[in-house]
């Protein structure tokens, strides 16, 4: 008599990935709610846009992680949610590799903007409140994707 093969995977999921709403009341998926909906990242970009560009180098680049990260966070909560991560067996490497490579932008940009908020406290005090709340955004969302790429490889 011969052995019967197991039937083949329709899934690569992970059991413990919740679905729907569920997926933002547990760690690591909770980390998505700040980094986007964004009581921070959001912020960053919208502080940095308000203020009155004095180096666009700097400013650029911190808009462009700032929106990029966020535009990418959106695209992987999108199929958390849609459940699109349960076609591939290596997802969890992917949005482990995706935060960890966004905090350690995130930091670049978030250096970045505090040394703008220095040069601007001579300039124009308006200016340097609201790029020391871009700052603060910013290192804020730095630490959410760095959580958040720790708990999703230790997870």
């Amino acid at each position: 008599m011969a052995a019967r093969d197991p039937p083949p995977a329709t899934s690569y999921a992970p059991s413990d990935v919740p679905s729907g709403v569920r997926l933002l009341l547990t760690i690591p998926f909770a980390f998505f709610a700040p980094e986007l909906v964004s009581i921070f990242g959001f912020w960053v970009w919208v502080l940095v846009a308000a203020t009155q560009v004095a180096t666009p180098l700097l400013q650029g680049w911190v808009m462009y992680v700032s929106l990029t990260s966020f535009l990418i966070s959106l695209m992987f909560f999108l199929s958390y949610l849609l459940g699109f991560y349960k076609k591939f067996e290596s997802w969890r490497v992917l949005d482990s590799l995706y935060h960890g490579t966004t905090s350690i932008l995130y930091m670049s940009a978030a250096v970045l903007q505090v040394h703008e908020t220095i040069m601007s406290e001579s300039q124009n005090l308006k200016n340097y409140y609201v790029n020391t709340a871009a700052s603060f955004f910013a290192f804020i969302t730095t630490l959410l994707y760095i959580l958040h790429a720790f708990s999703i490889y230790y997870h």
